[in-house]
């Protein structure tokens, strides 16, 4: 096996290349406290639905900048093209009032993005608590097991949940131009395909579970394997449900309703934390457990490892009922409709759209699979495995907080051209980066300080503490440009560019495979270094077509007087 590099050399090269990304953060970070404010607006309901829009305030408020964007442009317009785009960029950076009070506009952005961000942060989270009580059985391979299969789940997941990718920006952009219908049709347009190829995605994990993991698994990895096949069926169960969730928390999104989710969200993950050590290590065992069946000896005694897997599944079982009976009760879900088949004319604009997302993600599953395989073979006690398994969960952590950004600016930045055109879009996607920026500087600096306090909460063996020090700091000052990276792909996605964002993913993980198949690859800092070239890679890209290509670019910008 590959020995590890000295953690303390990856950390010290670590800084130096990401010393100026982090100089770049705090320049924009500071000038993020100084733009005029916007008009403010009320909020209208929608009789249609039979309910009051919350999100109704956010519309409006939307179009109010629409409004006076369009009639300021000739103010703000740069007709020498004197000034870059890059400096209209940065000009153009949420600020805050000498009072301290955000505008209009950021109040938006922010009642929309926290929301978000607490919602999709649970999931990593009861991840984590997932981590720790395998982490308690005290077995490296354990952990690699979880580690492997999760791998594998979220790589077929992620082949077909392009769906819910697209259903947000899709449904907002109906909801901004009053097509009600419409966007009750996307919905349930959207929701069966994802019952298909949700079912289909099912059956392929439960039938030939050996077959998928050994994407990731090398052939010498037949201990591991034996954990991981129980753990890769029982997670299975829930693929269908996570895809229809993943759908209605779209849906939710689309029509910039973001606390409705998190109610849903922190129920049924609550009830994934009550059942994991329930699940692993048992109930007890009962007066009469030689003579129970399986499932019921199971319970007992606990599933190990797997139980995690079935509590999960159980939780995203509730999940989907939950969403399913509130997307009827707003009439943006008809039960009938779920099961019959779309119009091949009304599938179109979905697949269109979809094909171009499934082509980003299977790049994605290439680049993270073949990280996740390296991290495998480095060495057989599976004590790098667990490693690799674990700096990713605290990674993902932050990652979900971008994730955040990126859903706020799919929708936010389609509803508002929807309503008041490319002005709006624009000014919405700049204060979006802004706050991408900020982010990642928060983020980078929180995880790397936290590091000896959350790493030793993952797993109670020296050697595996001591091997996530130098990957866990890599993955911090990822942070740094992963602010520009989510905030780039989610106005990508709300102005339904998703060719353009295919290519760029596929540039970025050319640059990740490379690195991977370098020296770099043979040791688990490599791994991450190749994981941050990729994220540097996406995120001047995504930047430079913000600025210079996509719609929404202008020549220059002139700050008033």
């Amino acid at each position: 096996s590959a020995p590890l590099l000295p953690s303390s050399l990856f950390i010290k090269i670590t800084m130096k290349l990401l010393l100026p990304l982090l100089l770049l953060s705090a320049a924009t970070t500071i000038h993020c406290f100084q733009v005029q404010p916007l008009r403010s607006v009320g909020c209208v309901s929608n009789p249609r639905f039979g309910l009051f829009h919350k999100a109704s305030s956010v519309t409006l408020s939307l179009h109010s900048v629409a409004n006076e964007s369009i009639q300021d442009d000739n103010d703000d317009y740069d007709v020498d093209g004197s000034i870059s785009s890059w400096s209209r960029l940065v000009s153009s950076l949420p600020r805050l009032s000498r009072n301290g009070s955000p505008d209009e506009l950021d109040t938006k952005i922010l009642s929309t993005c926290i929301p978000t961000m607490l919602n999709l942060m649970v999931v990593p989270i009861v991840n984590a608590v997932d981590t720790f009580y395998v982490g308690r059985l005290r077995s490296p391979l354990a952990l690699a097991a979880q580690s492997a299969a999760n791998q594998c789940f979220f790589t077929v997941y992620f082949l077909v949940a392009f769906l819910p990718t697209i259903t947000a920006p899709v449904v907002a952009r109906a909801i901004g131009e009053k097509k009600w219908d419409e966007a009750r049709d996307r919905v349930c347009e959207s929701m069966f395909l994802c019952n298909v190829l949700g079912g289909m995605g099912s059956l392929i994990l439960i039938a030939f579970p050996e077959k998928v993991l050994s994407m990731v698994l090398p052939k010498s990895g037949t201990s591991v394997m034996a954990f991981a096949v129980p753990y890769l069926r029982l997670r299975a169960f829930g693929m269908l449900p996570a895809l229809l969730s993943s759908c209605g928390f779209a849906a939710y999104n689309g029509m910039l309703n973001t606390v409705t989710p998190l109610k849903v969200t922190l129920t049924t993950n609550l009830i994934n934390m009550i059942l994991d050590p329930l699940f692993i290590f048992g109930i007890g065992r009962g007066a009469s457990a030689t003579q129970s069946s399986f499932i019921l000896s199971s319970l007992q005694n606990g599933f190990g490892a797997a139980g995690a897997a079935a509590a999960t599944s159980v939780s995203e079982i509730i999940s989907s009922c939950i969403y399913v009976k509130l997307l009827i009760r707003r009439k943006l879900v008809k039960l009938s409709r779920l099961l019959k088949p779309p119009s091949l004319k009304a599938l179109i604009p979905l697949i269109q759209g979809g094909l171009a997302i499934l082509l980003r993600q299977a790049t994605l599953n290439v680049a993270f699979v073949c990280a996740a395989r390296r991290a495998q073979s480095l060495d057989p006690s599976g004590v790098s495995a667990a490693a690799y398994g674990i700096t990713m969960q605290i990674y993902s952590l932050g990652v979900v907080a971008h994730l955040g950004i990126q859903a706020t600016a799919a929708s936010m930045v389609s509803s508002a051209r929807a309503m008041g055109g490319d002005n709006a879009g624009r000014e919405v996607a700049d204060r979006i980066f802004g706050y991408g920026c900020f982010l990642g500087l928060v983020l980078a600096v929180g995880q790397f300080f936290l590091l000896p306090t959350i790493t030793p909460l993952f797993s109670p063996l020296p050697e595996v503490i001591e091997a996530v020090k130098g990957p866990a700091a890599i993955s911090s000052f990822i942070h740094l440009v992963n602010g520009l990276v989510f905030a780039g792909e989610g106005t990508l996605l709300g102005l339904g560019a998703y060719k353009d964002l295919a290519v760029i993913t596929a540039m970025g993980v050319g640059c990740m495979v490379s690195c991977l198949l370098s020296p770099l690859g043979k040791s688990l800092n490599g791994i991450l270094l190749s994981l941050a070239a990729f994220n540097l890679f996406q995120g001047l890209a995504v930047t430079l077509h913000h600025v210079r290509f996509s719609p929404l670019r202008r020549r220059g910008f002139r700050g008033k007087s």
